[in-house]
């Protein structure tokens, strides 16, 4: 496996040919998964990958047949470092013009320890601050998972609020 992605990295192919290769061992439709994961801080997870151009990009794959995509995106990091994370929500779908449709989704790692693999050699969490060179279309996903990472962070909040309230209120009724 190692060897085939060195190669998949260094063969010269438009990426038409790479596509066509790609739909020749793949389901017809090609699904990938991209994930915008955090840590407790709020940093971000970016992995090292062996086979891509741009060295470090945001975690995913592609699907595999049936598979929700949540649960796609799970075993993609898991497979890759080694990590168990939870996938909250989608933020994006993209549909490209070569047959393919790629949905991102925010998460948080939960546990692991990182293990390097034929396809991920190091990762990091890292302050949106200081990413290092991505592919382009990730930015907007990263901007994207922040705005919606806030949004779920706050809903978390309230519906906690929702539930200690009423108990807590009920403590101190004045009703026998």
């Amino acid at each position: 496996m190692k060897k085939l992605l060195q190669l998949w990295k260094n063969l010269p192919l438009a990426k038409s040919v790479r596509i066509f290769l790609l739909r020749q061992i793949n389901d017809q439709f090609l699904i990938g998964v991209t994930g915008v994961i955090f840590n407790d801080k709020n940093h971000i997870l970016v992995l090292k990958h062996t086979y891509r151009q741009v060295a470090w990009s945001l975690p995913g794959g592609y699907l595999k047949q049936n598979e929700h995509p949540k649960e796609g995106l799970a075993r993609e990091i898991k497979e890759e470092t080694g990590f168990k994370v939870h996938i909250i929500k989608i933020i994006k779908t993209t549909s490209l013009h070569d047959g393919r449709l790629d949905l991102s989704y925010i998460g948080v790692y939960l546990s692991g320890k990182f293990r390097a693999s034929d396809e991920v050699v190091q990762h990091k969490f890292v302050p949106v601050e200081k990413l290092p060179k991505l592919m382009k279309v990730q930015y907007e996903q990263i901007r994207l998972g922040i705005e919606r990472k806030k949004i779920s962070d706050t809903e978390r909040h309230w519906k906690h609020i929702r539930q200690v309230v009423p108990s807590f209120l009920k403590r101190f009724s004045l009703s026998k």
